[in-house]
């Protein structure tokens, strides 16, 4: 029987046209209906004719939806993929303008400390909005979250929930392949074991055909080249001993280390880390650009005579062919609670882990405990994230506070008093979208 895989945030134009494009490669999967969900009627329009083009191209019997109704689109799914933004770039700006007037140097603010979490304070609601219509609809669904701020969304909806969920961050491929390239070897001749927390997970092993590969990672990054490319994470391999997940512009706001004097953000953040070289300025510009040129690009592509049909690297597309097609087995890192998977980080918080995916589901790996060096610095933030979820679940800006506390980059910089003049003013940026805190209306 034909499967059907929601996309709720299809609006997304380009993982959505990505990941259809990979789950179709699947011969079990490749008649599946597709029903792409989106509020905006210009991006799911465009969805909707990038997936058409797809399957027209692939000569796919797919069936595609489209439709501004979650429970029509969710309606018997097999699975779901989430991608969704709560409130827009001018909301955002908030999260890392108003730190940034006290002195906490924020230059993404999509995961963790005062923006991650105010970010998660919007989010986490209509993402148990879904979850209950998953619970509803298609109970049994695979759901694969792509949304930030992963694990504290995951928290929320695994602890709140019954739906079979996991977030998926793509730093963990992304990473071991770049290390490969500076080694100079072939990816598939790679394997590694992979975890600890969302954005900031580690290769407790990275080995090259069976031997360890550190040795030679240490000797590449002693090349200019190699260490600038990824100044704040090379630092931090060559002082914590282990490679982390994430790139150095984000790394470099989950620590007190690279952010906290404008001598420090000048020497590691500013230069050489590709894409986002740790200004948010420079981030904003790269945010509002695509928020004008975003139809410019999707038409250029819808235009093309012929489109790569080649599968990606995203994980999405193989877990649902484990789980919901063919069963071939699949291994890959996920967001989920931490129930005896890391010794050494606290009971029940969200750690990223090896999941393996089958027929049976999604089954998480015991990994045992990290080394103390990086369990203590991914403890800090668990905890945090932990106490911030409580927080957006009560409606207690307290708990929220207390989080804010102990986050890294921002404890580093202010005082008590000053994060509680920060995180008061930042709530009442925040009032309209947070309907959870009473207190605020």
């Amino acid at each position: 029987m034909p499967k059907k895989i929601a996309f709720i945030g299809a609006g997304s134009f380009g993982f959505t046209r990505n990941l259809v494009r990979d789950i179709l490669t699947f011969p079990a999967l490749a008649d599946s209906t597709i029903a792409l969900m989106d509020i905006d009627d210009d991006r799911l329009a465009f969805a909707k004719e990038a997936v058409e083009k797809i399957v027209a191209a692939g000569h796919y019997p797919a069936k595609v939806i489209a439709t501004k109704s979650r429970a029509e689109a969710l309606d018997g799914a097999d699975g779901v993929v989430c991608t969704i933004l709560a409130g827009g770039v001018d909301i955002w700006r908030n999260d890392i303008e108003i730190p940034k007037k006290y002195g906490v140097d924020i230059n993404v603010g999509d995961t963790r400390g005062p923006a991650g979490i105010f970010r998660a304070l919007r989010t986490i609601p209509v993402m148990l909005d879904i979850c209950h219509d998953i619970e509803r609809y298609c109970p049994d669904a695979i759901f694969l979250n792509y949304t930030n701020p992963m694990a504290m969304l995951c928290r929320a909806m695994q602890g709140e929930t019954k739906v079979n969920v996991t977030g998926l961050c793509h730093s963990v491929q992304g990473t071991a392949e770049m290390l490969a390239r500076w080694i100079g070897a072939p990816m598939e001749e790679i394997t590694y074991l992979c975890a600890g927390i969302n954005h900031q997970a580690w290769y407790l092993e990275y080995k090259w055909n069976g031997k360890d590969a550190y040795p030679l990672i240490r000797e590449a990054i002693k090349r200019p080249e190699i260490y600038n490319e990824e100044i704040v994470r090379n630092e931090m391999f060559l002082h914590l001993d282990y490679y982390v997940t994430e790139s150095s512009g984000h790394n470099s706001e989950y620590n007190a280390w690279f952010r906290k004097r404008p001598d420090l953000i000048e020497k590691y953040c500013t230069h050489g880390t590709g894409w986002n070289p740790g200004e948010y300025a420079y981030v904003l510009k790269e945010y509002l650009k695509r928020e004008d040129t975003w139809q410019d690009q999707v038409k250029e592509w819808l235009q093309k005579d012929e489109i790569d049909l080649k599968r990606g690297k995203e994980y999405a597309a193989s877990i649902f062919n484990a789980t919901i097609g063919d069963g071939t087995m699949f291994e890959f890192n996920g967001n989920v609670r931490n129930f005896g998977l890391i010794d050494n980080l606290p009971e029940g918080c969200c750690v990223e882990v090896p999941i393996l995916a089958s027929k049976r589901g999604l089954n998480p790996i015991h990994v045992g405990p990290l080394p103390p060096q990086l369990a203590l610095l991914n403890s800090i933030s668990a905890q945090c994230e932990e106490l911030a979820v409580e927080g957006a679940l009560t409606g207690d800006p307290r708990k929220v506070f207390h989080a804010i506390c102990y986050d890294p980059l921002t404890s580093a910089v202010l005082s008590l008093a000053e994060i509680k003049q920060m995180v008061d003013e930042m709530f009442q940026a925040n009032k309209d979208w947070l309907p959870q805190f009473k207190h605020l209306s």
